[in-house]
């Protein structure tokens, strides 16, 4: 039992990977959609590439959306039109128009003529309930069909042009009295009929609704199908017409259909085998190419979380509505990871990110192209992010890439430019506004997961800042040779494209364990008093050897990023204190002198900027001691200390090669040439 925990603490940073992969994979297939993926890719008005296509299943052909609207569009424009109707209202204008009637006409009138008259309206009032008097009028077609209800029985149907309006009065009155030739008497009929008139039919506007709700319940949303082994489209054949539809139909059945749980586990399958690919490349590559990243766990599970919150965006905002996926800002991937990385790292982590988001938007193709295209832009462009206005003009360059390669493919896809959706150029701008949200979120980061970025190295390069006052109050000797450090190793830096911004940090920062003890350094010895010449060699050199470790804790007390404590660990390496362990030699001649007792603990440089700041602080103390300086001496000195470092194999866990300490040797004579003014002399 003890031996399994002791191999299961041995092994508790692998075996956190495995959990963090296995997680991940989890997390990122529960975000995709669960359902079959089409496996064709096909464009209307264009040949079908692939070899010809059967029908795998019976399904049946979807009509269009715009077939679909125009069917519910004509159900609700020529619906039945109900109406309640009132059948008191006919009997009550009886009873009025035979109490009234006398009062209008006048008695001298003959009795055969007020019979006919009498008649006549009576015949007006029919024809005006024949099928009823509007209570108010209403703005529909003459040619609708109506029911009349009476109650909730029906009474009759008709169109609309049959029942009467309010301003329809007068016209039934006028065509009544023509047909009798009673003309003459229009006015006294009107006058009788002004006020006696009442309208008996109601539109009953909810039971209309509710039938038309039932119509439109009942349209059909495919037509025809299409039977299994039925030749769908042959091979260069030109998809148009009914042949994209049915493509559209099959390719839909395949997205939605209910899987039964065989299926459904065969399809989760799958994408879990595809999406752990993916992490597994990029653990490998990380292994290979970053191993210094892989074996943090905190550094590991930052570019998983990325990547996993990358896609939880995306999934969301394709579940609202995809039209607005351009509008998800994925070029901050990749500034985000060169920002704390490097760029290759970047790069490797869009491309899969990419790749990965591809299951779940539509167009998948054209939109892993337009990505990738991007995060190449993004890489390329983007370079010493802490000055906002490179992330400005590398947003807006970013922006114009997606713009060109959206306009070319719409272009490919529809032949002209006529039906282009100018309002995508819109989601576009938003997405590189979005992108400029990467500097806050690089603040956040660096507090959750206490990493540092270029941003942060800016900050610590102010020399103002308390750690390095500090310095120069306690140990101005070193202050001044720190920052001569930084500046040889600045442009060396920028000789071979390492990080220069790190590099100056870290020439700021590393000897500041020189504070504890800073007269024992002879930068700082002021006085011309040695305290060296009341030690023994070995306890000098123990003093000397000390101040990396104090720098350790120093900076661990400050806050220092561990990037920048590296270039503390690393400066010496694990060289000897040649001077002290020359005069223990020197006093003692008969013993064998332990090389250890006066070496630095180490490590050694492992990157190129720790590399660096070995070499150009061994040249800034040693130049000290240049007496008279010339060219050859100084070319001279420069090859015998970087030379004597590779002998000593300082170099050997840093990714530098020959050509660029070469380089690097080339920029330190130059610079130490112009400290020292080297020129003719001038006669007196």
């Amino acid at each position: 039992m003890k031996d399994f925990i002791n191999k299961l603490y041995k092994n508790h940073s692998l075996i956190y990977k495995v959990l963090l992969f296995i997680s991940t994979t989890f997390l990122i297939v529960y975000l995709f959609p669960k359902s079959g993926k089409f496996k064709y890719n096909f464009e209307k008005g264009k040949p079908w590439q692939s070899e010809s296509l059967q029908a795998p299943f019976d399904f049946a052909i979807k009509k269009t959306d715009e077939e679909i609207a125009s069917e519910k569009k004509n159900i609700v424009e020529n619906a039945i039109l109900y109406f309640d109707l009132d059948n008191t209202i006919q009997q009550k204008v009886n009873n009025t128009y035979n109490a009234q009637f006398k009062t209008v006409f006048s008695d001298t009138i003959p009795k055969y003529k007020i019979n006919i008259l009498f008649n006549t309206g009576e015949s007006i009032i029919s024809e005006l309930y024949k099928y009823g008097v509007l209570s108010e009028d209403y703005d529909f077609s003459s040619n609708r069909s109506i029911v009349i209800l009476d109650g909730r029985e029906k009474k009759q149907d008709g169109f609309y042009s049959n029942l009467i309006q309010q301003n329809g009065v007068t016209n039934v009155i006028e065509k009544v009295l023509a047909k009798n030739n009673l003309s003459n008497y229009k006015t006294s009929f009107v006058s009788l009929f002004f006020d006696l008139v009442e309208p008996n039919i109601t539109y009953n506007k909810t039971f209309t609704d509710k039938a038309i709700q039932d119509e439109l319940s009942r349209v059909s949303y495919t037509r025809g199908s299409i039977a299994k082994e039925t030749l769908i489209v042959s091979k260069g054949e030109v998809i148009e017409g009914d042949k994209y539809q049915i493509l559209k139909s099959l390719q839909s059945e395949y997205e939605s259909q209910v899987w039964n749980e065989a299926n459904y586990n065969w399809v989760l399958f799958a994408y879990t085998l595809l999406v752990a690919l993916a992490l597994l490349m990029l653990l490998l590559f990380l292994r290979k190419y970053r191993m210094t990243v892989f074996e943090n766990n905190t550094k590991v599970t930052f570019i998983f979380f990325n990547i996993s919150l990358m896609i939880f965006i995306t999934t969301l905002v394709v579940n609202y509505d995809s039209k607005y996926i351009y509008i998800v800002p994925i070029c901050i991937l990749p500034l985000v990871f060169k920002a704390f990385f490097d760029a290759r790292l970047g790069l490797f982590a869009h491309v899969l990110t990419v790749l990965l988001l591809g299951f779940i938007v539509p167009n998948s193709y054209e939109y892993m192209f337009l990505q990738i295209i991007a995060g190449i832009v993004t890489i390329l462009t983007v370079s010493e992010l802490y000055k906002r206005a490179n992330l400005f003009i590398s947003v807006g360059q970013i922006t114009l890439i997606y713009i060109i390669a959206y306009f070319a493919f719409f272009v490919i896809h529809e032949g002209s430019v006529e039906t282009l959706k100018w309002e995508t150029f819109i989601w576009f701008i938003l997405c590189g506004l979005a992108t400029l949200f990467v500097q806050p979120l690089i603040y956040a980061y660096e507090k959750l997961f206490g990493l540092v970025s270029d941003v942060s190295l800016l900050e610590l390069s102010d020399t103002n800042t308390k750690l390095l006052k500090e310095l120069s109050n306690k140990a101005p000797g070193t202050f001044h040779h720190s920052l001569n450090v930084a500046n040889l190793a600045e442009a060396s830096a920028n000789e071979i494209g390492a990080n220069a911004m790190l590099v100056r940090v870290g020439a700021l920062y590393h000897d500041i364990g020189k504070m504890k003890n800073p007269t024992y350094y002879t930068e700082n010895q002021s006085t011309g008093i040695n305290p060296h010449d009341e030690l023994s060699s070995k306890e000098s050199a123990r003093i000397i050897t000390d101040h990396v470790i104090n720098g350790i804790e120093i900076a661990r007390k400050n806050n220092l990023p561990d990037r920048v404590i590296d270039f503390i660990r690393t400066h010496h390496g694990t060289s000897v204190v040649y001077y002290f362990y020359m005069q223990e030699k020197k006093h003692n001649p008969d013993i064998e002198v332990d090389k250890l007792d006066f070496s630095y603990p180490g490590p050694k440089p492992f990157s190129k900027e720790t590399a660096i700041l070995m070499m150009c602080d061994s040249i800034e103390a040693a130049s000290k001691s240049l007496k008279e300086p010339t060219s050859t001496k100084i070319e001279a000195f420069v090859e015998n200390i970087i030379n004597k470092q590779i002998e000593e194999g300082q170099f050997l866990n840093a990714n530098i090669t020959f050509k660029e300490i070469q380089s690097i040797k080339k920029v330190l004579k130059h610079k130490l040439a112009n400290i020292y003014h080297l020129r003719i002399e001038y006669p007196e």
